[in-house]
């Protein structure tokens, strides 16, 4: 079959089985089948697929068909203009989660805070955040938490691969915990925030195939974020900033939380949905 059948053909496939962006799909599982990039596909239309290509070709189409995210198949996530491996132990980089990055770097080239600087990614998954970080700030010093031995396996890789690995140092640990009190200048998180209760409201694919402890804070969706407020308030030097992804749902709820803290501001995505937390421990 050529590659213009078979692409054809895929398409047909994912637009019955409903998977989204169906061409999309099917391209970017070709391109993965064959390791070439879009402009090869359409160059070389008429290229036949030998027959380890075509069961490549299918098992990963029929992979996304059951919902299994097509960032786990191919193992790739691009962030922040990177390439990030990604597997079912870490939540899929999202470009939400950039907004993060860009409330730490304006606090820090606005001027309110200096370049060299101590901070912390608490429940870091894949790396991303702390990655962006270390890439666009190489005087600050970073580390990087998460309680999943498999998840920080994946951060350390990209670390790696990126060679930022002498740049960020990695705590197996609960949120904050062990980390030395009154040390860090910014707690940057993404946290598990969703309720249990907007399950519903969840994707499919992700209720199916995300870790479930990186998407999922507990009934409210402030499980997570209750316990991390107090232990960044202990482990900020005094007037440090804490920066948090967030969702609509919670916004009011996490205002609440951060009552006793200054400069709280919530700050909304392309979308126009509060996204992003920032406050300012007292000085």
């Amino acid at each position: 079959m050529s590659l213009r059948d078979a692409l054809s053909s895929a398409v047909k496939f994912l637009t019955a089985a409903r998977v989204p962006s169906p061409r999309m799909n099917a391209e970017l599982l070709l391109r993965f089948t064959l390791d070439v990039d879009r402009a090869y596909l359409y160059a070389h239309s008429e290229r036949e697929l030998t027959a380890d290509e075509q069961t490549r070709y299918d098992e990963a189409l029929a992979k996304r068909a059951r919902g299994v995210p097509a960032q786990y198949i191919t193992g790739h996530q691009e962030f922040w203009g990177m390439d990030f491996i990604v597997n079912p132990a870490v939540l899929i980089p999202r470009p939400e989660t950039e907004h993060v990055i860009e409330t730490v770097l304006r606090l820090i080239n606005g001027g309110r805070s200096s370049p060299g600087k101590r901070i912390v990614d608490v429940g870091t998954g894949s790396g991303c955040i702390a990655l962006a970080l270390a890439k666009e700030l190489p005087k600050a010093e970073i580390h990087a938490t998460d309680i999943s031995p498999a998840a920080l396996e994946v951060a350390r890789a990209n670390a790696a691969r990126h060679q930022l690995d002498n740049r960020i140092h990695f705590h197996e640990t609960d949120l904050l915990e062990r980390l030395e009190p009154a040390s860090f200048d910014f707690v940057v998180s993404n946290p598990p925030y969703v309720g249990k209760s907007e399950q519903d409201q969840v994707q499919l694919e992700v209720r199916k195939f995300e870790p479930r402890n990186a998407v999922f804070a507990g009934p409210t969706g402030l499980e997570v974020i209750e316990r991390l407020i107090p232990q960044a308030q202990s482990a900020l030097r005094p007037g440090g900033w804490l920066i948090m992804e967030i969702s609509g749902t919670i916004a009011e709820g996490v205002k609440r939380q951060l009552a006793q803290w200054d400069a709280v501001q919530i700050s909304n995505d392309l979308q126009g949905t509060p996204r992003v937390a920032s406050a300012r421990k007292h000085k």
